[in-house]
């Protein structure tokens, strides 16, 4: 990105706020950095969750720190975002995609066209929201065949966008996603975004 694409960026990101839907497991370090990039950028972050007291993270190999809800899930309103950010891990995507609440939530972007971005195991969610069908995306590679078979088409790379719909593999994967996460919110609603 040049300066001046970065300064109209970040102008068009001022007032922006986005959710971080997570639960108990989620991999901290794909909550943390994008929560950071997009803070750093001027956008204001709520995590949102099914739980009220907090949620602990998983970090690599063992649970990690624990992170304040902002504004649990019963509250939640798309209304009240711009766009939606979903860590993976094992845990935190297998226990939201069978919660409708939360279902409802992520579907919900879709409808309203705005950004969604979902890395490393976080599409189950999105197969089970029903959102993928058609779509180009990439995921953690044990997901791959899943997102397939719900009629995605996968692809190998550290970021896949297709109309505002922002996937990506791993952790290592982060600062690609960080980008397009913001260019993404930056341009705002995307008619092709669709649930």
């Amino acid at each position: 990105m040049t300066q001046q694409t970065d300064q109209q960026t970040r102008q068009q990101l001022q007032g922006k706020r986005v959710a971080i839907l997570a639960t108990h497991g989620f991999e901290e370090s794909e909550l943390a950095v994008p929560r950071a990039a997009l803070q750093e950028a001027g956008v204001e972050v709520d995590i949102v969750s099914p739980e009220k007291d907090g949620i602990r993270a998983w970090a690599e190999t063992d649970w990690g720190e624990k992170y304040q809800v902002d504004t649990p899930l019963s509250d939640a309103s798309e209304h009240d975002y711009h766009g939606l950010v979903l860590p993976g891990g094992l845990f935190n995507p297998d226990t939201l995609r069978q919660d409708e609440s939360a279902l409802s939530f992520v579907r919900s972007f879709f409808q309203a066209h705005k950004p969604v971005a979902a890395i490393c195991h976080a599409p189950w969610i999105l197969i089970d929201a029903g959102v993928v069908e058609g779509r180009q995306m990439t995921s953690f590679p044990s997901v791959a065949q899943d997102l397939k078979n719900a009629g995605a088409e996968w692809q190998d790379s550290e970021v896949v966008c297709d109309s505002a719909l922002v996937t990506s593999r791993k952790p290592a994967d982060l600062d690609a996603f960080n980008a397009k996460l913001l260019e993404e919110l930056a341009e705002g609603k995307h008619q092709h975004q669709h649930a």
